[in-house]
């Protein structure tokens, strides 16, 4: 499929691995297995999500997504991933480091998903630790944000579990299932202490 190629080659050769899972750049090939994966897991997602668009699971917006992605590659502001299985290379969820900041700044933003078969396992802490890694490796940032709804316990649970500190609150901060809502903000320097299962970059 020609949108691989839209994909910078360090993109497309990269893999990060931590623990059970891997973490790799999505692919055309992807689309039937995330669609599934995103609609057995609607009704867990959606409180946690901006509103999906009627046509959200099809393969045109898919590959709309593909392109955004590779666009952000290209440029540097952006590094999306799936997380998959090591064991059977199933797909678990996605990752994502937004809003990569440099000057002053070298700041990026971390957001992520799992589908419901795949939570509270521990899948999505390894990945977080692979992209922390590729984060503070790879890309030379300080800093990675992360902010999550505060009544979230679990995401709350997997932000300081995976090293990252309470900051701060921000009221209305993201537009979230049809409505602007309130954030408990997070953040973790390179040199910030946290869990380091077995990780490596190919």
């Amino acid at each position: 499929m020609f949108l691989r190629f839209l994909y910078p080659a360090a993109a497309r050769q990269l893999r990060l691995e931590a623990g059970r899972v891997y973490l790799r750049a999505p692919q055309a090939g992807d689309w039937k297995a995330w669609a599934e994966l995103r609609a057995e897991s609607r009704e867990f997602l959606l409180p946690w999500e901006p509103t999906w668009s009627r046509d959200a699971l099809t393969r045109q917006a898919y590959h709309r997504r593909l392109g955004y992605y590779a666009s952000e590659w290209r440029q540097g502001s952006g590094h999306a991933f799936f997380v998959l299985r090591g064991a059977d290379d199933r797909l678990l969820g996605g990752l994502s480091l937004l809003n990569v900041r440099r000057g002053v700044a070298q700041t990026a933003s971390l957001g992520y998903w799992i589908g419901r078969p795949h939570a509270r396992q521990g899948y999505m802490t390894e990945a977080i630790s692979a992209a922390l890694d590729f984060a503070f490796g790879r890309l030379g940032l300080h800093r990675v944000e992360a902010a999550c709804l505060p009544h979230n316990g679990p995401s709350r649970g997997l932000l300081t579990k995976s090293g990252f500190r309470e900051e701060g609150f921000a009221r209305e901060y993201l537009k979230i299932n049809g409505r602007w809502q309130d954030h408990v903000l997070f953040a973790v320097l390179r040199d910030d202490p946290r869990p380091r299962p077995h990780t490596s970059h190919t």
